[in-house]
């Protein structure tokens, strides 16, 4: 038995898809908040557990018969992501899980100056103490790219912090990989870089934008005070738009530059690159 966690949310859904071209239905469970949103993956065989980090009685349960479980880190900037990951660990150990995967971040060590890398590093060390195997998957960066660039092809402007290197890699592809793991006979023991092949900035992108659209698309660099002001115009909180300057401040301090292997091992492919998702951006 597999059991998920963030089931309804796009990386562990993702990751539910491909495990169902791997595994039978029967054997995955999913551990969501609502029920509701996944009835779509009841109506397929799955098991649909109600489940959720603030309760660590219905979260026993919901990971009970697990051999292994997969837990997707929390996000929300204003909860305590430590204690409620530990209360996922503990319910997983409870559960008699073998095996615990865990959805870390790209350069969680200390001294990144990114916010979330704290709890990252944190909740590594519970998995450490738990006293079953795990794997933490410090996956790269897969936000959606126009988030990352703004509206560059109507502005024709990449517009933002200083920033550096960054493997910017494909969410499905992190997704399948880590089902590959999930149901196959490969493992890793303790953290595991899942990242695209090369890191790139924005100059780069900037050639690349520029070669898919035919005109200069222009890489301007913009004052990390100025972008702020100017991201609490557009509506966006201010506690949001600070987290998110921590981002760039870790990415020009080469928190995020290193690559490697193991997600083309586990594809057996090359992950999409940078390229490539800009391209298929573009295009769409």
């Amino acid at each position: 038995m597999i059991v998920v966690t963030g089931a309804t949310g796009g990386l562990g859904g993702a990751t539910v898809e491909h495990l169902l071209t791997r595994v039978p239905a029967g054997r995955i469970a999913v551990s969501v908040r609502d029920t509701g949103k996944a009835r779509h993956l009841a109506d397929r065989g799955v098991r649909v557990r109600q489940g959720s980090y603030e309760d660590p009685a219905a979260l026993r349960d919901s990971f009970a018969g697990a051999e292994q479980v997969l837990l997707v880190s929390g996000n929300d900037p204003a909860a305590d992501m430590v204690a409620l990951h530990r209360n996922a660990v503990e319910a997983a150990v409870a559960a008699g899980a073998r095996r615990i995967l865990y959805t870390s971040q790209q350069g969680a060590v200390p001294g990144n100056p990114y916010a979330p890398s704290d709890f990252h590093i944190s909740t590594e060390a519970i998995l450490g103490d738990s006293g079953v195997a795990w794997t933490a998957l410090r996956n790269g960066a897969y936000g959606p790219l126009d988030q990352v660039l703004g509206p560059w092809q109507r502005t024709g402007v990449i517009a933002q912090p200083q920033d550096g290197p960054v493997p910017y890699t494909d969410r499905d592809d992190i997704a399948e990989a880590t089902a590959e793991l999930l149901a196959g006979d490969r493992s890793f023991d303790g953290p595991v870089t899942l990242t695209a092949p090369t890191a790139v900035t924005f100059d780069d992108f900037a050639e690349i934008a520029s070669d898919l659209a035919g005109r200069t698309i222009e890489r301007v660099v913009v004052d990390d005070e100025q972008w702020v002001a100017d991201q609490l115009t557009l509506g966006v909180p201010e506690q949001i738009t600070r987290l998110m300057l921590t981002w760039y401040q870790a990415a020009r301090a080469g928190y995020f530059a290193e690559t490697g292997p193991a997600l083309a091992e586990l594809l057996g492919r090359e992950p999409r690159s940078a390229a490539d998702r800009l391209a298929a951006h573009a295009a769409a």
